[in-house]
């Protein structure tokens, strides 16, 4: 800068920062338009003119002192044009032509015209005002020039809502002051005489500094005085004007009045720079806030689940079975409980915890954010591969527990019908051996040698006929062997006892056969009656036996058929009974035929019928036992079929519901899928609609809760198939829960699709013509779009898939539409395809959603912040730093954001830095995923 002052001052400066107004800037003939004329009379009035010298005197100073000097007498100091000049290179920044030495009038003209044709190079009319005047000192001409010169350079530029200078500088005061109780602004003279406008402007900027509340309306000289002092000791605003001057004029001077309110106005703008970025900050910073606690959310939700089914996986893979059936059915019940209390509310989860994910994603693109990735194994797709372990795990668990009782059941009856076996052998073999080891032949008569071997041979036919008895014991063994029945070491072991003293009985039998024939010649033949009735006897005792045991025999069944078979054989046996009396009747004549034989020939008979122990009497007690035991059997039969035909019922019962209910499940699931795919009225209409519809399928439960209640009776009857339906309760449960899950992601999907268009601007009518464009393409209407049907999409939409070597072009219903679409430039060639691809389908699926779609179809139409925008914010806040303090957050921004923002701010690393910088660039690129934080 030119030294303007060598004939008078022996000091040197450097060149100034600049002020107000720098440049050149707008036409000033605009604003002068606006303005009276100059009104050469009124600066006369002593009182304006008192004023104005002040004022004027004082802003001129205001900016001389940052060039070391300043004026006393305006009118004088600005004469030989060299403060003048000095004045507007401090307020312009700029260097003006070097001035002229001399101390001539010509020299001092030169300088001031230097000076006039500089302001006028800024688009000022200078009206009547010359240099001669302003050299020769003239007052009113001065004060004007000075007038035109705060203006141009402290007042043109204030705008607010594009009106005039004065307008924006009159609406900013009204806005400031707009809260403050006996303030109205309305002009730049007695709006201000009071004093309160000015310590309401100082009040709303810094609060701290002005006690609003202690002020009197009816203390104008005070007020004035509090704000002007306030001004100058705080704002570094100097003293314009004389509180008396303006409380003792009727009308203050407006231009002494502008000058000094333009001060405030100067003084206050960085701080409305801060207000707006520190607003701009809390907003971006909020919505992270948001989305943090969604994700935070999202994590420990999904930590849950997977914790539950990671404990759950092991029990449904435990398929040790138990020793009993009642611990078996424990297992069941067990299980029940699982399918009807704990895994309904974890499909829930799962399906809300999938719509809080599609939900979180979308709020993340509609605020510019990066999708969110959840932490390792805790993905949507993770937690879709644990339930399906759980789902295969579970898979076959019911159909396990249901066979292990079925094998148990028949555990139970084997064993009960060895243990029935093997006690009537062991009753039958006690003392067998004994008699076969008896030599009571050797001192025997004739007769009674003859009778022994009777006895002998009756007893082998008694042997013969057990041996079928003996092997049925050793099948059931091994049959409880082969199904590891749990005490098959008792059973062998029992077993391996009949055997062997079966082995033993054959042997001593063999041996007592050999001693009697050897005896045989000596023997007389017994009594033919004897003997008949002892081969007759036998059998038919035997064959009570049997009957007995057949008639107290065990029985399980699971159908009405097999009751039915059981019954039919039951009265083929009581059929055979007549003649079975008639064998007995038989065999009772022949033993009272040698009763009547012995008396009439006066034979002495020794005792019972030497050739066997059955008696008449014992014949007659087993005959009365059969005939005891039939109408038992007969009362049991009928129980069992009663107890089959109540089951039927129940499985009649159950598949009535199952047919109406599964079917019902299936047309739902159908009409949803109709309905995702149908544009009928707004986004809002169809969230109602499928509102309604969820209501509809809740309100449906009842049928399914009458269903898992017809079904538990069903399993407590251990009823274990049904052949009257195809549904079995876990494919009505699956059905039920997909449907469920179908129409809660549905809901949401149309939910996501509201958020986008608000978010995007998209119309209804545009977001119709998208549907009916995805959906001409979703052939199988699956909800998406493989690569080729995308392609497909675009190409109808008016995309240049080839790379200029084959142009395909469709036409949509909306030409706006198109228009938009062809606007966004892209070129669908392999690699530019390729690239779309990716942004649509970032995890390689190889399908498109709808929503995907939209979203790429309006991304480039969205206004949201940005990282540059975040980042400018906080330079305003810094003051233009490179980087910023945690003192300067905590003063700018709310406690709870500042806090956030210093807790995830790095240190600043650059060469400017000072303790305790902060690297707010850093920090803003990382909130829109463009580097790590």
């Amino acid at each position: 800068m030119v030294d303007y002052h060598a004939a008078n001052q022996s000091y040197q400066y450097g060149p100034s920062s600049g002020s107000n107004g720098a440049g050149g800037g707008g036409s000033m003939g605009d604003y002068m338009a606006q303005e009276d004329d100059w009104d050469r009379d009124l600066l006369l009035d002593p009182a304006w003119e008192k004023q104005q010298r002040k004022t004027f005197t004082a802003w001129c100073n205001s900016h001389l002192r940052k060039a070391g000097t300043q004026i006393e007498n305006i009118d004088e100091d600005f004469r030989d044009g060299l403060k003048l000049m000095l004045l507007l290179e401090v307020i312009s920044g700029e260097r003006l032509p070097k001035p002229e030495r001399g101390k001539m009038r010509v020299h001092k003209i030169n300088n001031v015209n230097k000076a006039l044709d500089f302001i006028a190079s800024k688009g000022v009319k200078l009206v009547s005002i010359g240099a001669e005047e302003i050299v020769d000192g003239n007052a009113k001409m001065t004060l004007g020039m000075i007038w035109t010169i705060i203006l141009r350079f402290a007042i043109q530029d204030i705008s607010v809502e594009e009106t005039s200078a004065k307008e924006g500088l009159l609406l900013w005061c009204q806005r400031k002051t707009a809260p403050y109780k006996n303030v109205n602004v309305q002009n730049f003279h007695i709006s201000w005489k009071d004093g309160l406008a000015f310590n309401a402007l100082i009040h709303r900027h810094r609060p701290e500094l002005i006690e609003y509340d202690k002020l009197r309306k009816d203390d104008p000289v005070t007020n004035l005085n509090n704000a002007f002092e306030v001004a100058e000791k705080y704002l570094d605003i100097p003293k314009m004007l004389d509180a008396e001057d303006i409380v003792n004029t009727a009308r203050p001077d407006e231009k002494a009045i502008m000058t000094y309110v333009s001060s405030f106005y100067h003084a206050f703008s960085g701080a409305q720079k801060a207000e707006t970025a520190a607003n701009r900050i809390c907003k971006v910073l909020a919505v992270n806030q948001e989305n943090e606690h969604l994700m935070e959310d999202y994590e420990r939700l999904a930590s849950d689940l997977l914790e539950w089914i990671r404990r759950t996986i092991p029990w449904l893979e435990d398929r040790v079975p138990q020793k009993t059936i009642q611990e078996m059915q424990q297992k069941l019940e067990d299980f029940r409980d699982y399918r009807r209390v704990h895994k309904p509310p974890k499909v829930q989860e799962k399906c809300q915890l999938e719509i809080n994910f599609n939900t979180l994603q979308t709020k993340l693109r509609l605020s510019n954010r990066p999708a969110f990735m959840p932490s390792e194994g805790r993905m949507v797709s993770d937690i879709n591969n644990a339930w399906g372990c759980l789902e295969q795990a579970e898979k076959g668990y019911e159909e396990w527990l249901l066979n292990e009782i079925r094998r148990l059941e028949r555990l139970d009856h084997l064993a009960e019908k060895f243990r029935q076996k093997a006690s009537i052998h062991e009753a039958w073999t006690d003392g067998k051996e004994a008699m076969l080891k008896h030599r009571d032949y050797e001192t025997a008569t004739l007769s009674d040698i003859k009778a022994l071997i009777r006895k002998h041979e009756a007893f082998e036919s008694d042997l013969a006929a057990h041996q079928d008895r003996v092997e049925q014991i050793a099948a059931i063994a091994q049959e409880l062997n082969e199904l590891d029945y749990y005490d098959s070491h008792d059973v062998n072991t029992r077993c391996q006892k009949i055997c062997d003293q079966w082995d033993a009985l054959g042997s001593l039998t063999h041996s007592r056969r050999e001693a009697l024939e050897k005896t045989e010649k000596q023997l007389e033949t017994i009594d033919q009656l004897h003997l008949e009735y002892a081969k007759r006897a036998a059998p038919f005792n035997n064959w009570m036996e049997s009957a007995m045991e057949d008639l107290q025999d065990m029985f399980i069944v699971h159908t009405t058929e097999e009751i039915e078979g059981l019954i039919s054989a039951h009265d083929q046996f009581k059929s055979t009974l007549p003649d079975a009396d008639r064998e007995r009747e038989a065999i009772l004549a022949i033993h009272k035929e040698a009763q009547r034989i012995a008396e009439s020939n006066h034979i002495k008979l020794s005792g019972s019928n030497p050739y066997t122990t059955v008696t008449p009497q014992i014949i007659n007690s087993k005959w009365e036992k059969v005939q005891q035991l039939v109408p038992k059997r007969d009362h049991a039969l009928l129980e069992e079929q009663s107890k089959q035909q109540s089951n039927e019922h129940l499985r009649r019962q159950f598949a009535s519901q199952a047919n109406i209910v599964g079917p019902w499940i299936q047309t739902k699931m159908e009409e949803i899928g109709r309905i995702s795919i149908e544009m009928n009225g707004t986004l809002e209409d169809q969230l109602s609609h499928l509102k309604q519809y969820e209501r509809s399928i809740v309100d449906y439960k009842p049928n399914l809760d009458l269903l898992e209640q017809q079904h538990q009776l069903i399993q407590e009857a251990l009823i274990f198939d049904n052949k009257h339906t195809n549904y079995t309760m876990e494919h009505i449960r699956v059905g039920w829960e997909q449907l469920l899950t179908t129409i809660a992601r549905t809901i949401n999907e149309v939910e996501n699709q509201i958020l986008t268009r608000d978010a995007k601007g998209i119309s209804q009518e545009q977001m119709q013509e998208f549907r009916a464009s995805f959906n001409h393409f979703d052939k199988d209407h699956g909800g998406a779009l493989g690569p080729e049907e995308f392609k497909a999409c675009l190409i109808s939409l008016g995309y240049d898939v080839e790379n200029d070597r084959q142009k395909q072009t469709g036409s949509m219903d909306s030409d706006d539409f198109r228009a938009l679409l062809i606007s966004t430039g892209y070129s669908l060639g392999d690699a530019e395809f390729n690239r779309i691809m990716s942004v649509v389908d970032p995890n390689h699926s190889g399908l498109v959603t709808f929503q995907a779609f939209i979203d790429f179809m309006s991304r480039e139409t969205t206004d949201t912040d940005t990282a540059d925008q975040v980042i400018a914010s906080f330079k305003v806040l810094a003051g233009d730093k490179n980087f910023i303090t945690a003192e300067e957050l905590r003063r700018e921004l709310p406690p709870d954001q500042a806090e956030y923002c210093i807790a995830r701010m790095a240190p600043y690393q650059g060469p400017d830095a000072v303790p305790g910088a902060l690297d707010y660039k850093s920090f803003s690129t990382a909130l829109y995923g463009e580097s790590d934080l």
